[in-house]
């Protein structure tokens, strides 16, 4: 019978990467924890409206690449593309975030209809991290800080960010009849998607990928001429404050984003090292968002990261750690010490309750045994057979620690040894 194989573009995490992913997350959630914020966690299915209202019916999510399907009730549910509209409907539902300021986060797959290739999968995962209540610049840069920080902690190197703001919906209505004209009057170097988009959302050509609308988009007017004074002092703001924190950015006129809720601050950590599908972080200001979705006129402002690409970024740049073996692994030559090397392997758990220890079960010679401590990388090896059961003793012996050699200890002070040993 064929074996049935993983869907193309979702892949599993094996264990000799697991490690990479819970050091990052690790670091994740003690800095959410350091900097106020709550975890929050939703269900990957919604209704297909959620996006279709928050991220908009004409950009390529909702068009293309959603996983959308009837269920038995006839009623329209997709897999969730991002987090961003799950977050603030819970929010909505919840009643979480009327005249309340909320740090939220959120962790988990998100699901696109993509071509698979590097960096861009059908299922990813991602962490999200949403501030309500809250309208001021500060907000913007201490997000910033936030990734900023998070980078040093991981020891990632050549990440850069680049900003941009999309001002007020009135102003980017005024922006928007301006682009209309810039590329109705070079229509004819515009490729067929740019065509269909042109009067539907021409704010997604800037951002275009093929190389003749990309080459018209180099040479468009930017969004700065046509910004509000709240606007524009609200992008000073954000500068101020990134300059005297000593963040590094870029002002990048053409970054738009790809979803439609976007106002004022849009953002990008971008790398060169990952190949075409650079950005690692991403984000901005949606300060009308909640009320589209059935809430109260909330501020808000969110960004969402790639695991598998700092992953990917972490291993690249060798700044991950190298995976831990367990601290011990009880050796047990004879089958009549298998109950007895049980017994003491629930003793050491009990009196060390992080010790790392792997029992080997399945008996095997104790050569066979001893290769297989040696594989797990396990610091010790500990050797309990009809000898040492009988004189209530076992054999310690270092695997990694040449110079320590091995000897003899009462099962008794053990677990005292291993503790003194393991602290060191």
């Amino acid at each position: 019978m064929k074996a049935i194989q993983s869907i193309r573009g979702m892949h599993d995490t094996l264990p000799e990467t697991v490690h990479v992913w819970q050091h990052l997350e690790g670091r994740l959630r003690a800095l959410l924890d350091a900097y106020g914020y709550q975890e929050i966690r939703l269900p990957a299915v919604e209704f297909t409206e959620l996006f279709a209202r928050s991220i908009g019916d004409v950009t390529d999510i909702v068009e293309k690449e959603m996983y959308t399907f009837e269920d038995r009730n006839g009623d329209r549910l997709s897999l969730r593309p991002e987090g961003t509209a799950g977050c603030v409907r819970a929010g909505i539902e919840h009643g979480l975030l009327h005249n309340q300021v909320q740090r939220l986060w959120y962790q988990g797959p998100m699901f696109r209809h993509e071509r698979p290739q590097k960096g861009r999968y059908r299922q990813f995962h991602q962490v999200g991290m949403e501030v309500f209540g809250l309208q001021g610049p500060d907000v913007d840069a201490e997000m910033l800080a936030f990734t900023a920080r998070l980078w040093k902690a991981l020891g990632l190197r050549n990440l850069r960010l680049e900003l941009n703001t999309l001002g007020t919906p009135a102003s980017r209505l005024r922006y928007r009849e301006r682009l209309i004209g810039y590329f109705e009057a070079r229509r004819d170097g515009l490729d067929p998607e740019a065509l269909r988009r042109l009067h539907e959302n021409p704010l997604r050509l800037l951002d275009s990928k093929h190389p003749d609308t990309a080459a018209i988009a180099r040479e468009a007017p930017t969004l700065l001429d046509d910004l509000d004074a709240d606007s524009r002092a609200h992008f000073e703001g954000l500068r101020a404050h990134l300059d005297a924190l000593g963040i590094a950015y870029t002002h990048n006129p053409r970054l738009v984003r790809g979803l439609d809720y976007y106002t004022h601050t849009v953002f990008e950590w971008i790398t060169d090292e990952l190949g075409a599908q650079g950005t690692v972080c991403a984000g901005g200001r949606y300060d009308g968002l909640v009320e589209q979705l059935g809430g109260r006129a909330t501020p808000a402002i969110g960004l969402a990261m790639g695991l598998e690409r700092l992953v990917s970024l972490l291993t690249g740049q060798s700044a991950a750690p190298a995976p831990e073996g367990p601290d011990i692994y009880l050796v047990v030559p004879g089958d009549d010490a298998r109950i007895q090397a049980l017994v003491l392997a629930e003793r050491l758990r009990d009196t060390l309750p992080r010790l790392r220890l792997v029992l080997n079960c399945g008996g095997g010679s104790i050569k066979a045994q001893m290769k297989k401590a040696d594989r797990t990388g396990a610091r010790y090896a500990v050797i309990l057979g009809p000898d040492e059961i009988a004189a209530g003793t076992a054999v310690v012996k270092a695997l990694r620690d040449p110079g320590a050699g091995q000897l003899t200890v009462s099962q008794d002070d053990l677990a005292a040894l291993m503790q003194a040993r393991l602290d060191r």
